[in-house]
């Protein structure tokens, strides 16, 4: 069984799948095609509707058949709330979904962080991908429920008070909703989904022939220095005196974060949908990095709704994410750009925050995340793992070719494995264990991470194990990539 973080995602086998949420909560499901829209009430399956073509709710269950869905379905969107109305999900235990196959076999679970004062979330969405689908943990909540979601997938709600300035955030993109349980509020206020994250643990002896040598590409840490940008807008005006009253230094703005975000900008306008991946596949990351800024630290910000760079920011100020990634002083650069949709007039916004890439800056934060390592060898009673050069070498290779070649997996795409990457970076070391994960914006967020999983926090506290190597790499889908190398 596999356990999903937010953002994670997994391959699923062909046939009926069944998504369970036990408890007090009211499960439904939409389906959309690649628009993010849903054609009509047909798409929306909840208590009173519980069938659709290839979908069938009863009771927590939701029954799947992809090959029966309707024509042109690409995504499956799994959605819970409390079955008392506006009840926020905090006052509840948390949800928790199972995934099982047809003979009864548990896929994945997944267990979103805690909420708020949220009352719907997004949980999780069955995709098509190539030719197979996959299951994507998702974890976004809304704080005035079924009604902020409604506009989300473009379905009018009607307020009876005048209409309030709308402002969305996402980290995950938000898909479609055709329907509601009770009456929804006229006003909502936005939340800000987790980022995603996804560890994996591996760990095995090395075989006696280590296999063909294995060299991934992109292993190379070039210097991201600064390259200046007019501000039209004025949009350091309003940010660097903010984020001097919290404390953090200014940040200048660059063209290379520049062009990102109008190409992703653009690229929500054109979906008419927020979200950190676009309608053409590329994340806001791999924006960044094709732009040819590589970063140590990165943080965005899409929004819809705001007119002026002034709403924008007064936004991001009263909303406490986004105010977080505004303030955050581990930022020197940052971007703003805003493009229109013209089928709706809507706003969509693209802040970028980062960091650069340096080789100072990355061997500080590798060092942290072994010295993290150590100390909780330390609190098991355990000897602290040495640094090795040419586990070092195989880990951050690997975190760099995961983001140049957009996989995530401990298997390569040409099938080296671990040992195999170790032995093809010189290592004769003959036990070897690794944890990879990707999401994580910090060395503390991602062993926090991997001490809150058994398999990984195993590899961390292997006895046996004597040497470490840490890579890391910015860019690709997750935006942050980690690989721990352990040696004995």
């Amino acid at each position: 069984m596999n356990v999903l973080v937010p953002g994670g995602n997994l391959p699923l086998p062909g046939g009926a799948l069944a998504a369970r949420v036990p408890g007090p909560f009211d499960v439904c499901a939409l389906v959309t095609d690649d628009s993010g829209k849903v054609r009509g009430d047909a798409d929306f399956v909840f208590y009173n509707q519980p069938k659709a073509p290839g979908a069938l709710l009863r009771g927590d269950t939701l029954t799947l058949e992809s090959d029966r869905l309707r024509a042109g379905a690409t995504r499956v969107t799994l959605v819970v709330g409390a079955a008392e109305p506006d009840t926020p999900l905090a006052r509840l235990p948390r949800p928790t979904l199972y995934v099982t196959d047809a003979p009864g076999r548990v896929l994945a679970r997944f267990t979103p962080p805690p909420t708020q004062g949220e009352t719907v979330l997004l949980l999780a969405e069955f995709y098509r991908r190539g030719g197979g689908w996959k299951l994507r943990a998702l974890g976004q909540g809304y704080a005035d429920g079924l009604a902020g979601l409604a506009r989300d997938f473009g379905v009018e709600v009607v307020a009876e008070d005048s209409p309030p300035t709308r402002g969305r955030t996402a980290a995950g993109p938000p898909r479609g909703y055709a329907g509601q349980r009770g009456t929804a509020p006229a006003s909502r206020q936005p939340t800000t989904a987790p980022r995603p994250s996804n560890p994996q643990a591996t760990t095995g002896p090395r075989p006696a022939s280590p296999g063909p040598a294995f060299a991934p590409r992109g292993s190379s840490t070039p210097r991201s220095s600064p390259v200046s940008a007019s501000d039209p807008d004025g949009f350091l005006a309003l940010v660097n005196p903010s984020r001097a009253t919290a404390g953090s230094p200014p940040v200048s703005l660059d063209d290379r974060l520049a062009r990102a975000a109008r190409a992703h900008a653009a690229a929500l306008a054109a979906a008419g949908r927020l979200g950190t991946e676009g309608a053409d596949g590329v994340s806001v990351h791999q924006r960044v990095t094709a732009a040819g800024y590589r970063y140590l630290a990165v943080g965005e910000h899409l929004v819809s709704g705001p007119r002026t760079t002034a709403e924008f920011v007064a936004y991001c100020r009263r909303t406490d994410r986004a105010r977080q990634t505004l303030h955050d002083p581990a930022f020197r650069h940052a971007a703003l750009a805003r493009a229109t949709d013209a089928r709706t007039g809507d706003t969509y916004w693209t802040a970028l925050w980062a960091n650069p890439l340096t080789p100072d800056g990355l061997a500080r934060t590798t060092a942290e995340v072994v010295d993290l390592t150590n100390r909780e060898r330390a609190r098991a009673g355990l000897p602290g793992l040495a640094v090795d050069p040419l586990l070092t070498a195989a880990a951050q290779a690997h975190s760099a070719d995961m983001v140049a070649r957009a996989f995530y997996s401990h298997t390569s795409p040409e099938g080296s494995q671990p040992w195999d990457r170790a032995a093809a970076a010189g290592s004769t070391r003959r036990t070897i264990g690794e944890n990879i994960a990707c999401g994580q914006r910090s060395p503390a967020e991602v062993m926090d991470g991997w001490m809150n999983s058994p398999g990984h926090r195993a590899n961390i506290r292997k006895p046996d194990f004597t040497h470490i190597g840490v890579g890391f790499a910015g860019g690709g889908p997750s935006g942050t990539y980690w690989t721990q190398l352990f040696g004995a």
